[in-house]
């Protein structure tokens, strides 16, 4: 996929992520789908719905994971 992103579950990440790094995950996955890293004027509504969906997920999967050891995340 695309190496850039990186985990966010602990314990990869020793503290709950933020809404930007959840943001630039989400920016990152979105552009490599795409196949743009910025897109054109016309494609830049859906582009950004697109990344703000993604964040959404991306949030609700992190607040919904359980660690084995450990956990369900606080919110």
């Amino acid at each position: 996929m695309c190496r850039s992103i990186k985990t966010l579950r602990p314990p990869a990440m020793p503290e709950e992520a933020t809404e930007d790094e959840m943001r630039a995950a989400a920016l990152q996955y979105v552009r490599k789908v795409s196949g743009f890293r910025a897109p054109a004027a016309h494609n830049q509504e859906v582009f950004d719905r697109a990344v703000e969906a993604v964040s959404r997920a991306t949030a609700d999967l992190l607040e919904g994971l359980e660690i084995r050891g450990g956990t369900r995340r606080a919110s």
